[in-house]
């Protein structure tokens, strides 16, 4: 198995093992098959733009995520994948993405909201799954343009299960035990079919005109090649949509329960948080036109996907053999990026366990590597929704904390657990206090 079992456990813990003892590139033995961990923002570099055609998505993981969500942007290539990205990127122009602005922050209102009788009681809840249930809301009406919290019991399991199981299928070699009739494959085949007809239903009243009007979905639908003059099918959005669906809010709930955890841990930043958030909303809602003034809100979430990126590793396959340095990879060879280690090399990062936001302020990022730092990915490939996922995590770090503190609970462990997405194992515990009753105390009220 060679160190098959140790990337099973905890990979991420165990590539930034690796890195400390080995440097920048570490040959691992996976059972039969050699690949190669590359660490060094150059190899970022190679991989993902210099070389970018030589090392394919015919990696494992995305085997086993087209199950899900077919061909996508995130697991599509070549001309195919070329012609997608150039039919959806108008549909993501900044401009465009800030019309959600209100529907985001409604959508934390009304969750922020919902923690009240947990703070009256002194009971905690679980942040992993609140930010999970406010991003799929958001995804839903942004990209959608309908409201799938009606289905979010139904729907909210089985997209739970599925990111679950395709996590476990990357990383459990045994492809055989998929076609056993076991019950958790039945489970998995049922759970893709029940977010097929959720997905099926709304193209169909998309299509009917029954539903949406400026989502990202109808943009979709009317967008048509400037080659071909061709519109997308309803199997190609079908693959979109379902890549948004998940990753869209996946992605973006991880980020934010991470940012919410090393706040609990860093009262001094979260203090610093709270004075800008205060001074830039006096008490409002927030808008788009607020988010040059969050300064240091971006740096946040910046620096929280630098310490826990939700993406925390890319794969790739390489199609012929190539050179890196003196290091020879062989054709058909997996490779392994890490933006967990990557994020931490201390060539690069100075203090790189610390949590410090100030470290994005623009005179400490001048002169930096730009590929130290690659939490949506890098080159032509990177997440078409970057910016849109920058806009919501602000929106909705500013919204929750103009109103309340999020406080861990002692005796919870917090353990990072790097599947698909990066995520707490078992959850994150915190205690709602209003920011209202805080400062009261403080000043002996």
């Amino acid at each position: 198995m060679g160190h098959a079992g140790e990337m099973l456990r905890d990979p991420a813990q165990f590539l930034l093992q690796a890195h400390a003892s080995y440097g920048d590139v570490v040959r691992l033995r996976l059972g039969p098959r050699v690949a190669l961990a590359l660490f060094h923002p150059d190899h970022i570099h190679h991989v993902l733009v210099k070389h970018r055609e030589n090392y394919t998505k015919q990696a494992r993981g995305y085997k086993k995520l087209r199950q899900v969500i077919g061909n996508g942007l995130v697991t599509s290539e070549g001309d195919f994948w070329l012609r997608q990205r150039r039919l959806m990127q108008p549909a993501f122009a900044p401009v465009r993405l800030a019309g959600f602005a209100a529907a985001i922050v409604t959508a934390a209102e009304q969750v922020a909201q919902s923690w009240e009788l947990a703070a009256r009681q002194g009971e905690s809840i679980d942040a992993a799954d609140e930010m999970m249930r406010l991003t799929m809301r958001i995804v839903g009406e942004t990209l959608l343009g309908t409201d799938v919290t009606g289905d979010a019991n139904e729907v909210g399991a089985a997209l739970s299960f599925v990111l679950d199981e395709v996590s476990r299928r990357i990383h459990t070699p045994w492809d055989f035990r998929e076609k056993l009739p076991l019950a958790r494959n039945r489970r998995y085949k049922r759970s893709i079919e029940r977010l097929n007809r959720s997905v099926q239903k709304i193209i169909v009243e998309h299509r009917a005109g029954t539903a949406g009007s400026g989502d990202l979905l109808t943009m979709m639908m009317a967008a048509r090649d400037e080659e071909t003059g061709t519109q997308m099918s309803d199997q190609q959005l079908r693959d979109e949509v379902m890549t948004f669906f998940l990753a869209g809010h996946e992605t973006t709930a991880k980020a934010l329960t991470w940012t919410f955890y090393l706040l609990s841990q860093h009262v001094e930043v979260r203090s610093r948080l709270e004075r800008e958030v205060d001074a830039v909303l006096a008490g409002r809602s927030a808008t788009a036109a607020d988010l040059p003034k969050l300064v240091y809100a971006k740096q946040v979430i910046q620096e929280s996907m630098r310490l826990y990126p939700p993406v925390w590793g890319i794969a790739r396959m390489t199609a012929e053999e190539d050179q890196i340095g003196d290091v020879t990879i062989p054709a058909g060879a997996p490779v392994l990026l890490a933006q967990y280690v990557t994020h931490r090399h201390r060539g690069f990062w100075d203090n790189p366990e610390g949590f410090d936001p100030d470290r994005f302020l623009p005179e400490r990022s001048e002169g930096r590597h730009p590929y130290a730092y690659f939490p949506f990915g890098a080159g032509p490939r990177i997440c078409i929704g970057n910016h849109f996922a920058l806009i919501e995590s602000v929106l909705i770090l500013a919204t929750i904390t103009s109103r309340w503190s999020l406080n861990l609970i002692p005796g919870r462990p917090v353990i990072p657990e790097a599947r698909v997405t990066l995520r707490p194992k078992h959850g994150l515990f915190m205690a709602p206090e209003r920011r209202s009753s805080r400062t009261s105390r403080s000043s002996g009220v």
